[in-house]
């Protein structure tokens, strides 16, 4: 399966849900996201890869410079991933920002669905409100845009 979520399956409030999440993320806010970063840095870590420390977080979780654009489960440096996100990645799925926003916001209910399995889990258990500015804080550390 690619990076693309299966519809098929999904229920009305579920398919109204994704959309209320793609409509957001054109409200994503890299400053906001910015400032409530802190509570993603409990676990991840922002370091570029010339070695350079823009947030100095925890390491319970991989370093998220790059992750959009990056295969998930996908940093090589870090070791802990679950199953579900790994199995994720051997499918090939890509995040995007549209897809950090939906995973930060339930990140089982996203794996269950993109997996089409009703017992996958996620290690990260937060569900963050804020999920797009977050998204597009991130945004501005893809693994593409040279920054």
């Amino acid at each position: 399966m690619s990076g693309r979520m299966k519809l098929r399956n999904l229920t009305f409030p579920a398919l109204a849900s994704l959309l209320l999440a793609s409509a957001a993320l054109a409200e994503g806010d890299a400053a906001k996201g910015e400032k409530n970063f802190k509570k993603c840095a409990q676990c991840h870590r922002i370091l570029s890869p010339e070695g350079e420390m823009v947030v100095k977080g925890g390491i319970t979780g991989p370093n998220l410079w790059g992750v959009i654009g990056r295969v998930a489960a996908g940093d090589a440096n870090f070791r802990k991933y679950g199953d579900s996100l790994k199995a994720l990645g051997e499918t090939g799925f890509t995040w995007s920002e549209e897809d950090i926003t939906v995973y930060a916001r339930d990140p089982k209910a996203f794996l269950r669905e993109r997996l089409d399995d009703g017992s996958a889990r996620a290690l990260m258990t937060f569900k963050l409100k804020d999920a797009s500015d977050i998204a597009a804080y991130l945004a501005t550390f893809a693994a593409d845009t040279g920054e």
